[in-house]
């Protein structure tokens, strides 16, 4: 296995991790929605692993489906949007909303649901 290989590997694992951070963390504190610190990051690690994974697969020749990994861009914008403004009430002492805490745990769901079922 080439060292690229590897590294791609690591990198798509990361982005699994962090939309498993998002999630579980949703699903953790279900009763008593918030969002926590693991939600936050991993919002920001599955925006940041999918934009190198995109730029991967452009680099690698294929032909990606630009209108899925937009459709998934867009909705990881979204959850990093609404985990920064929960985690910035959280900090403050203040109360998450619940809409916003189960928008965050929703959209990371909902973009794994593309990822997986959209072929």
């Amino acid at each position: 296995m080439e060292s690229l290989d590897v590294l791609h590997d690591v990198i798509v694992a990361l982005h699994i991790v962090s939309a498993a951070a998002i999630v579980g963390g949703w699903f953790a504190h279900f009763k008593n929605p918030t969002v926590t610190a693991s939600q936050w990051w991993g919002s920001l690690g599955m925006v940041v692993t999918g934009v190198i994974l995109f730029g991967w697969a452009m680099l690698g020749g294929g032909d990606p489906n630009h209108m899925k990994l937009g459709i998934k861009f867009l909705i990881g914008l979204l959850v990093f949007a609404a985990a920064l403004l929960g985690r910035r009430k959280s900090n403050r002492g203040e109360v998450v909303p619940t809409g916003l805490a189960h928008a965050v745990g929703g959209l990371g769901l909902v973009n794994i649901l593309v990822a997986t079922l959209w072929h």
